[in-house]
C-alpha cells in the first residue's frame, strides 16, 4: 500500500493509495521485477482476481526457462490484465538482463532513451497558476475536467491558460464525465484556448457522436479507458483504423502486456493515429518497464508517464522527469531495484 501525496480525482472516481503486488522472478542469479495493481477504473480486473491469476501463473512458471515462461504468458487471454503485465514485466526483464540491455533495446532496438512526457497536475479546480509556474520545462500540462460546473470550469481554464509558458498547452481529460450537448458546448470554448487534446470527453462513446465531436473540434480527441471497456478482453486483430478519433492513450497494466501495447501502439501508428503511453499511477516497479515501453513505441508526443512524484513513498527509486523529459535506464533490464 503507497498512499499518495493528495488524492488522485477525476469524474471516476477519487483514490488515496495504490495497492497492489511486487512481482520477482529469479532465474541464473538475476532478479526481474514487475507491479501488479489493478485498478478497475481503468479497466482493470479486480484486485481479488490479479491475486486468484497470479498465484495460478507463480505455479506453472515456477522451473520454467525465462523463454518459456514468456512464450506462456502470449497465449493468455484471462481477464486479468495488471496481474499479466506484472508477470510479463519481470520475465522481460529478466530477460534483457541476460542480454545485457535496457528492456527499451531489448524490446525495440536503435530505441532512444529519452521519452517526452507532460506534467500531471490533477483536477482543474485545484490548480493554480502558481501551479503552472512550478512545473517548468513541459510543452504539455495534464488537466482533469468534468468534476464540477461546466461553465465555471472552462472560466477557470481560460484564466490559466493566460499563465501557461510560451509554446505550451493543456492536456484535457473528462474521463466520461458528459453528454454530446456537454462536450459540444465545451469544444466552443476549447476550440479559442491551448489545448493540445482532450482524453475520453463522452459518457457514451459511440462512434457517430465521438466522429461528430472530432470534426467540430480543433485538436485531437482521445480513447483511454473506454478502449477496455466493459473488459480487458485482448484482441490482435482489433482495427485501429476503425475509431473516429485521432489518438490512443494505452495503459499497459489495462491492456495486459509490454508485447500486446507495443503491438497496438505499432498499428495505431500505421493508421496515422497519434499515441500515449501512461502509467496508472504505479509503484518505481511497474512505471520503470512501462517508461521502456513508451521509449521503444518512440511517440514523439509527450507520454504520460511524469507520475513518480504523486506517490508519498515508493518501493525503489522511480524514473522523474527533468526540462520535459525522462531518460531511460541505460543499464541492462527495466533499472528497477527495490529499496
Amino acid at each position: 500500500r503507497l498512499p499518495l501525496r493528495r488524492p488522485w480525482r477525476s469524474a471516476r472516481g477519487e483514490m488515496g493509495e495504490r495497492c497492489g503486488w511486487l512481482v520477482r522472478c529469479g532465474a541464473a542469479g538475476l532478479m526481474g521485477y514487475g507491479d501488479c495493481a489493478p485498478l478497475p477504473a481503468a479497466g482493470t480486473e479486480e484486485p481479488a482476481a490479479a491475486l486468484v491469476w497470479l498465484n495460478a501463473w507463480q505455479g506453472q512458471a515456477l522451473g520454467r526457462p525465462v523463454g518459456s515462461a514468456l512464450a506462456d504468458l502470449a497465449g493468455d487471454t484471462g481477464p486479468a490484465p495488471a496481474a499479466r503485465y506484472a508477470a510479463e514485466c519481470a520475465l522481460s526483464d529478466l530477460a534483457a538482463q541476460a542480454a545485457g540491455l535496457p528492456l527499451a533495446i531489448w524490446l525495440a532496438p536503435g530505441a532512444d532513451l529519452a521519452v517526452p512526457v507532460n506534467a500531471a497536475l490533477g483536477p482543474l479546480a485545484e490548480l493554480t497558476r502558481q501551479d503552472l509556474a512550478a512545473a517548468p520545462g513541459y510543452r504539455v500540462y495534464k488537466v482533469k475536467l468534468g468534476l464540477g460546473d461546466l461553465g465555471a470550469e472552462l472560466a477557470h481554464l481560460a484564466d490559466l491558460a493566460e499563465a501557461l509558458p510560451r509554446g505550451s498547452a493543456f492536456r484535457l481529460d473528462a474521463n466520461g464525465a458528459w453528454d454530446l450537448a456537454e462536450a459540444r458546448r465545451a469544444l466552443t470554448v476549447l476550440n479559442g484556448l491551448p489545448v493540445e487534446s482532450l482524453e475520453e470527453p463522452l459518457g457514451d462513446p459511440t462512434p457517430e457522436a465521438l466522429a461528430r465531436l472530432q470534426a467540430e473540434a480543433a485538436f485531437p480527441l482521445a480513447l483511454d479507458e473506454s478502449l477496455v471497456r466493459p473488459g480487458p478482453a485482448w484482441d490482435p486483430s482489433w482495427d485501429p483504423a476503425e475509431l473516429p478519433v485521432r489518438r490512443l492513450v494505452l495503459k499497459p497494466h489495462a491492456l495486459g502486456g509490454l508485447g500486446r501495447t507495443l503491438d497496438l501502439a505499432r498499428r495505431a501508428q500505421a493508421a496515422g493515429l497519434e499515441v500515449v503511453v501512461t502509467s496508472l499511477i504505479e509503484s518505481a516497479a511497474g512505471l520503470w518497464p512501462t517508461l521502456h515501453l513508451a521509449a521503444a513505441i518512440a511517440s514523439p508526443i509527450p507520454q504520460g508517464l511524469a507520475t513518480a512524484d504523486w506517490l508519498g513513498r515508493d518501493l525503489g527509486e522511480a524514473p522523474r522527469a527533468e526540462g520535459g523529459y525522462i531518460r531511460v535506464s541505460p543499464t541492462p533490464g527495466t533499472g528497477f531495484r527495490p529499496y
